[in-house]
């Protein structure tokens, strides 16, 4: 294969948000870079005012007041349009696009503003279906399976975590910023399949110590040697995999213990949900 998906050009997306529900929260910046392939990186960035106040949890995480995005951004229904137009561009051309939870949350939020405040869907407005997105979370959720938690505030699989597994440096002053979040998922995403297209023999030791349910089978293998497309449909199922994993630990009070519910439901559908009904997306 003279193009393995890893080392091909990149399109690393990623989005500051109001809040954590892509079905209600609004773009507050974002930053779209293209990468690899033997190119320079060129960077798009967007500062937006979303028009709605933020959730305080969200000003926490990304530094980006209301106040400043009202001085300093534009407004939201133009640059959702930019933002979509170019990732239509990149879709278009063929460009796979990769991010950290980049089908649960990213796609979902702009898909939303897209149809908030350009009438359409994000694959309305792409015309094509998306077949090519490379999620870092899902891949390093199927490749290095039962990580546990860093500590109380780092989860086993957040960006940081995932970047650090593979190697690579974390600045928490620059973190939470889209262009250097987009920046290291491309980074994750080459540091995976770098793994994955060396010689299971020759793969890192922690990769050899992995626990997996599986018995002794390197899941590093299934991220090898496919096309992005297949790749793709790899992840498909892999994320409704660890949706209905996830749901059923909710369900079990053995398991679950505080966080027990009997009725949860995971949505493991991806990399984009269902628009929300006429009614609800009147009521958001």
């Amino acid at each position: 294969m003279s193009d393995l998906w890893f080392t091909q050009r990149m399109a690393a997306l990623d989005f500051e948000a109001s809040d954590k529900d892509p079905a209600t929260a609004r773009i507050v910046s974002c930053a779209l870079i293209l990468v690899g392939g033997g190119l320079p990186a060129d960077i798009r960035e967007w500062l937006v005012n979303p028009g709605v106040a933020q959730e305080p949890g969200a000003i926490a995480v990304h530094g980006l007041t209301d106040e400043y995005l009202a001085e300093h951004g534009a407004p939201a229904e133009q640059a959702v349009g930019e933002i979509a137009k170019s990732v239509a561009e990149v879709v278009a051309a063929g460009i796979p696009l990769v991010g950290h939870n980049l089908g649960s949350f990213d796609l979902n939020l702009l898909s939303a503003e897209c149809g908030r405040h350009l009438g359409d869907s994000l694959e309305g407005i792409c015309r094509a279906p998306l077949t090519r997105v490379i999620d870092t979370l899902v891949l390093d959720k199927h490749a290095a399976p039962y990580r546990r938690r860093v500590s109380e505030k780092q989860g086993p699989y957040q960006m940081r975590t995932s970047a650090e597994t593979y190697g690579l440096d974390w600045d928490e002053d620059e973190a939470h910023g889209a262009t250097y979040d987009a920046l290291q998922s491309a980074r994750v995403a080459y540091r995976i399949g770098a793994i994955a297209h060396t010689r299971p023999k020759e793969r890192p030791d922690w990769v050899h110590r992995l626990r997996n349910r599986r018995g002794p089978y390197d899941r590093f293998n299934d991220l090898a040697f496919v096309t992005v497309e297949e790749l793709h449909r790899r992840q498909v199922v892999w994320a409704r995999e660890d949706a209905a994993s996830y749901q059923a630990w909710l369900r079990d009070p053995v398991k679950s213990g505080e966080k027990h519910d009997p009725n949860a439901v995971i949505d493991g559908t991806w990399p984009l949900r269902p628009a929300p009904s006429t009614t609800e997306s009147e009521a958001l």
